[in-house]
């Protein structure tokens, strides 16, 4: 009967939100050379689009610097081009099959505007996590009214599902705040 009320996926579900933000903060350009900057990047080739690591490697010789070694000769000019029309503001240099990405020095203005963008990140992932807070609360009223669970396991169950929500909470609100000391380092 109780055992319906599976905490476990409910954790695992909040933990996938905050997972789900830490990914999309680290595609967030910081000044720093990281490959997941790259990561995200797909690349038209053999008549099909590629993520950019399954057509060369990507590294970080540098603090400031990225480079992507491509496999094949033919596909420079495509990753080339993948990078240049990413939007990211990177101004690849190739040599050979060696791509070079020099990371520029964010301005300020910039530096505002990926702060507001962690931000959105941030909402969203706390909207996810308390989705799943309704979900799990939603299916214990269900058992309570068919008889399932008793009213003070329900109240138990609920007070623990609220105990992960504020969990979850507070540990966006804290990578938030990471990233935004990351992002307006100078």
């Amino acid at each position: 009967m109780a055992d319906d009320i599976d905490l476990p996926d409910i954790e695992r579900r909040m933990d996938g939100a905050l997972g789900a933000l830490l990914r999309e903060f680290s595609g967030l350009r910081t000044g720093r050379a990281s490959t997941a900057l790259l990561e995200p990047l797909m690349v038209h080739a053999y008549d099909t689009q590629m993520p950019i690591n399954q057509v060369g490697n990507i590294s970080v010789p540098e603090p400031r610097m990225l480079t992507v070694q491509v496999w094949d000769q033919g596909l420079v000019k495509a990753v080339e081009r993948a990078i240049m029309e990413s939007n990211l503001g990177l101004n690849p240099q190739t040599e050979g099959s060696l791509i070079r990405i020099p990371i520029p020095d964010l301005s300020e203005e910039r530096r505002i505007e990926l702060s507001k963008v962690a931000g959105r990140y941030t909402e969203q992932a706390r909207v996810a996590v308390r989705n799943v807070r309704r979900d799990g609360m939603d299916r214990l009223k269900r058992m309570e009214k068919a008889g399932d669970i008793s009213q003070d396991d329900h109240h138990l169950y609920g007070d623990e599902i609220q105990t992960l929500t504020d969990d979850h909470i507070k540990k966006i609100d804290e990578s938030l705040l990471s990233k935004e000391q990351e992002i307006m380092q100078v």
